[in-house]
This record gives C-alpha cells, structure tokens and sequence, in this order.
C-alpha cells in the first residue's frame, strides 16, 4: 500500500534559499581565511588545500549518516520521501567524497612524490566512493519501485560501515597519510591555533551548502515524482 503524500510546494521555501545563500558567503569568508592563513612549517603554502580537503571528507562522512538515517526510516514507514531523500545523500556522498578523493590527489602529488598510493586512508575512501556508485547502479537495475527503495535502503545502511573504518585506518594500520586532525578518540587536534580558523570557517561554510543542497535536491526529488504520478 503506498502512502499518500501532500503536494509538493511550486516553489523554493525561504530556509532553502537561506541555506544556500549563507553557505556560499561563508565559503567566500572561508576562501579568505585559506589563501591569507600561515604557511606550514615543512609544506608551505601547499598545506592550504588541506582545510577545504578536510571539510569535504566531513561533510562526507555526514551525508553517509543522513541516507543512513532516511534508509531506516523509510523500512519503517515506506513513505517514499524517505527513499528520495537516501538517493539525494548518497549523491551528495559522491560530490563530497570525489572532491576529496580530487583534492587528496593533488595534495599528494607535492608531498608524497604521486598522485595516488594504495594505502589504507585513500582505499578505504575510494571504497566508500565506490558503495555509493553502486547504490545508484542498484537503484537503475531495479525497475519495481517500492523493490528498489528496500534494495537501496540495505545498501545505505550497510554503506556507512565504511564511515568509521576509513576514520581510523591511519592509526589501525600504518599509513602514508597524516593521522586524524581532530581525533575524536581523545579529542586532541593536530592544527596550529592559527591555522584554525580557517578550517572550521570552511568545515562550516560547506556544511550549510550541504543543507541547502539536501532541501534543493529534495525539492526537486519531489517535484519529480509528483510530474511522474500525474503522468502516470
């Protein structure tokens, strides 16, 4: 039995518009705060791209907990809001998390001499990349709609197993890659207090523009599926 929804409004509400339009002033503070931030002792000016690589992966890691929850709570109550709100985080996943697989190879050419080495952080996130991929392949192979939702739904849930491991995989195996900046195990940071401030103006500069694409896309999700049940 599916169940009935409201129709979507034909426009933008004012929290969406909010949203997008602080987060993309923030990014423009955050921009500022990155290019005028100190060098890095033994990286110089390189080190930049850190804080924008940083907060991508966060946010990342975020919208892998959001489609988790909208994944349980559409096996709960089959409301299919539930399942394109799951389909709208895991493609935010892929946006952040390829941005921060992008910016990592670039960060790593000067640094480590390449652009990519199979060590455990860049794996375990390029496998986290790859469960979303396929949770959209899942998604088009299924042509039974509410068949697809639980399918995808599994793949959600379990995706976000990856979440932790690729957290701690620079201090459970040995690894290239610099260990966690804030590590939440013992809640030490590895930043030099000047250097703070313009990682959390960035971490909260794409977290707002994460919310607002959230509202965006699944303002357009529904108007979607609302066209397709009038087609229909």
């Amino acid at each position: 039995m599916q169940t009935l929804e409201r129709t979507p409004t034909t426009r933008l509400d004012g929290l969406t518009l909010a949203l997008l339009g602080t987060g993309t002033l923030a990014f423009l503070v955050a921009l500022y705060f990155v290019l005028t931030s100190p060098p890095e002792v033994s990286q110089g000016y390189v080190y930049r791209i850190v804080f924008v690589h940083i907060s991508s992966a966060w946010v990342g890691y975020l919208a892998a907990f959001g489609c988790l929850a909208y994944s349980v709570a559409y096996l709960v109550t089959r409301r299919p809001a539930h399942d394109r709100m799951a389909a709208v985080m895991a493609e935010l996943i892929l946006l952040f998390m390829g941005l921060t697989l992008v910016q990592g190879m670039l960060y790593a050419r000067p640094t480590w001499g390449v652009y990519w080495e199979w060590e455990p952080r860049l794996t375990t996130t390029a496998i986290l990349f790859a469960v979303y991929v396929g949770y959209f392949v899942l998604r088009a192979a299924i042509e039974d709609p509410e068949l697809r939702a639980k399918a995808a739904a599994a793949v959600g849930i379990l995706g976000v197993i990856n979440v932790p491991i690729s957290y701690m995989s620079v201090i459970w195996w040995r690894s290239l890659h610099q260990v966690q900046s804030f590590n939440l195990t013992t809640g030490k940071s590895q930043f030099d207090p000047a250097m703070l401030p313009a990682l959390l103006v960035t971490l909260a500069a794409l977290t707002l523009l994460f919310l607002g694409f959230a509202r965006f896309k699944g303002f357009l999700a529904a108007q979607s599926a609302h066209q397709e049940a009038i087609g229909g």
